[in-house]
């Protein structure tokens, strides 16, 4: 499968792209790093306005630098997109408190940013070029910037479906000072009406236009919201976010797995038991999770998500 949506006739994209194949990158594309459209801006500002990204306040800060990437780095010329897929077919026990794919193995943070450093190394030697990689800890529109350079096209659910990957993937740039020539969008901006993710999201979430009410959805409910669950909530037997929009949604059929036996499922989560995340203490905590992604919720948090399988 090709890594780009174009052909490529520049030999400095070439190069990337051979290398970025060689480290098992999914989807790559380059875009022209200058400020986001007009529209996106105004439809995030709206998003926000509604108050649909619920407690993520952080989703407010540094407008200036969302707007414009090249504020991220002095010189910016390119914004490099990047998909890898941290799908895997090993599934939790049925009993176990379900978590979801993403968060099955080590924290993505880490582990892509190891993917992606070579890539950076090397336009550095190649071209005396800065680079800044962003692994979703930068004020950037990430998925922007996939739409943009041809990484994949929108689902309904707001996530970027990677035409032959699918939507189990993780998103990361590279803005760097070396203008590569850019790759072309994909002709699909947004997935055809099937609808199945927004019939099927458990706490009716999707708008339809590729926007989530976070404050409805289960993800952020159970690892982002720091409150009490009203008296009747239940999560669906989900400890820790939900792939529910991403099972039932056709481009996932046959997701591409992964190439990294770092987001395979951990064994001790395939086999977790109630009564163990009930057992929890400070200590075995943070042993269960130690290099993952879930310390991000703290115990009592999860120990709440419990209470409400």
């Amino acid at each position: 499968m090709s890594l780009t949506s174009s052909p490529c006739d520049d030999p400095d994209r070439r190069a990337i792209i051979d290398l970025a194949r060689e480290h098992s990158i999914d989807r790559i594309g380059f875009a022209k790093a200058e400020p986001v459209e007009a529209t996106q801006s105004a439809h995030y500002q709206s998003w926000l306005a509604a108050g649909q990204h619920a407690g993520m306040d952080y989703l407010e800060r540094y407008p200036d630098i969302r707007t414009d990437p090249r504020l991220l780095l002095p010189g910016t010329r390119t914004v490099i997109s990047c998909a890898i897929s941290y799908w895997h077919p090993e599934e939790q026990q049925s009993y176990a408190p379900q978590i979801a794919h993403y968060a099955h193995g080590d924290d993505y943070h880490d582990i892509v940013r190891r993917i992606l450093t070579p890539i950076a190394d090397e336009i550095a030697s190649r071209w005396g070029a800065e680079c800044r990689i962003c692994v979703d800890t930068a004020p950037i529109h990430e998925r922007y910037w996939a739409l943009r350079s041809g990484v994949g096209f929108r689902g309904r659910n707001g996530l970027i479906i990677a035409p032959g990957v699918g939507s189990y993937i993780f998103l990361a740039e590279i803005v760097t000072t070396h203008p590569f020539l850019p790759t072309e969008p994909l002709p699909q901006d947004i997935c055809d009406s099937c609808g199945e993710c927004i019939r099927h999201c458990p706490g009716h979430a999707l708008r339809g236009d590729g926007t989530v009410d976070c404050r409805l959805c289960l993800s952020y409910l159970t690892i982002e919201y720091r409150g009490d669950f009203p008296d009747g909530f239940h999560t669906g037997g989900r400890l820790a976010g939900c792939d529910r929009c991403q099972q039932v949604c056709p481009h996932n059929v046959r997701p591409k797995p992964t190439s990294h036996p770092e987001f395979h499922l951990r064994p001790a989560l395939a086999t977790l038991t109630r009564e163990q995340v009930a057992a929890l203490t400070p200590g075995s905590y943070a042993e269960l999770l130690r290099r993952s992604s879930l310390k991000r919720i703290k115990l009592p948090a999860l120990q709440r998500n419990l209470r409400h399988l």
